[in-house]
């Protein structure tokens, strides 16, 4: 029941009181009551395949809707990832806020991959090429990666200018993901879990440590140059660059207030990644 709750972003209580209500309305028991926890009958494994397709037909028939909608008023809904939402999204929102106040604006910052066709946000800024159909997908172009450091930290430890000399430095790195390692071993410098000294799976977090001067990390190139005391380091060090995609699903995409949306963030998001 809790992991249930914090999948759903509810409360325990209330994912109880939903299954009794639920229940009640169906007559019929759909959970077994253990002390280890709740089992689902045999009579709610027959309704999982039904419900989401009731799920999936009420979210297109949602779609429907809002993409009949012409008034530059209403919500828009856009997932980011953590980083892009917070370092680079805000000044867009401004500038969305200035040119359209009365579109109401949802930002969800999120590293995973929201479903679009579940109407779990109306505008998807993706770093991959999208694979869902009926989606609306505009490539923004390339954003660069680089190894950096704050000047205070290399003040302090100096500088690394060859890939191996980030052995001798604190690395800041993911904990559970596996990215830059896979990464490192490809362009011919393998890193292990053990060479990070600091290590956590937000992306953000990274990003702000690195400020704070306490090692070296990678980010994307335009980020580095925007952010005050911030040094490339290792400038022969090639890191792939990641695609930066903009998605919408395509009946959404004929809303006009998504519609109006989407084109600021394409221009803004373009205008970044060529600075």
């Amino acid at each position: 029941m809790s992991a249930a709750a914090r999948a759903l972003g509810a409360s325990q209580p209330t994912i109880g009181r939903h299954i009794e209500e639920l229940e009640s309305c169906l007559n019929a028991v759909l959970f077994d009551r253990t002390g280890r926890g709740l089992n689902p009958t045999s009579i709610a494994h027959q309704l999982v395949d039904p419900v989401r397709h009731a799920k999936a037909a009420l979210a297109e028939a949602q779609l429907a809707v809002t993409g009949a909608t012409e008034v530059l008023e209403g919500t828009v809904r856009i997932t980011a990832s953590q980083i892009i939402s917070h370092n680079i999204l805000p000044a867009i929102m401004k500038k969305s806020r200035q040119q359209f106040p009365m579109i109401e604006l949802e930002i969800v910052p999120s590293d995973a991959v929201e479903n679009l066709l579940l109407r779990e946000a109306d505008i998807a800024i993706r770093m991959f090429r999208p694979g869902q159909l009926d989606v609306v997908g505009k490539k923004i172009g390339e954003v660069p990666l680089r190894a950096c450091a704050h000047q205070s930290y290399l003040d302090e430890h100096g500088t690394p200018q060859k890939p191996e000399d980030l052995y001798d430095h604190e690395i800041i790195g993911l904990d559970r993901q596996d990215d830059i390692i896979r990464v490192s071993k490809s362009l011919g410098f393998p890193l292990e879990r053990d060479n990070f000294k600091l290590r956590t799976d937000s992306q953000t977090l990274i990003w702000e440590m690195v400020k704070q001067g306490l090692g070296v990390s990678f980010a994307q190139f335009n980020l580095i140059e925007k952010t005050p005391g911030m040094v490339h380091v290792v400038p022969d060090l090639k890191i792939p660059s990641m695609e930066m995609w903009l998605v919408a699903h395509r009946e959404v995409h004929k809303a006009k207030r998504i519609r109006v949306i989407y084109d600021l963030l394409a221009a803004e998001l373009t205008a970044y990644t060529r600075n």
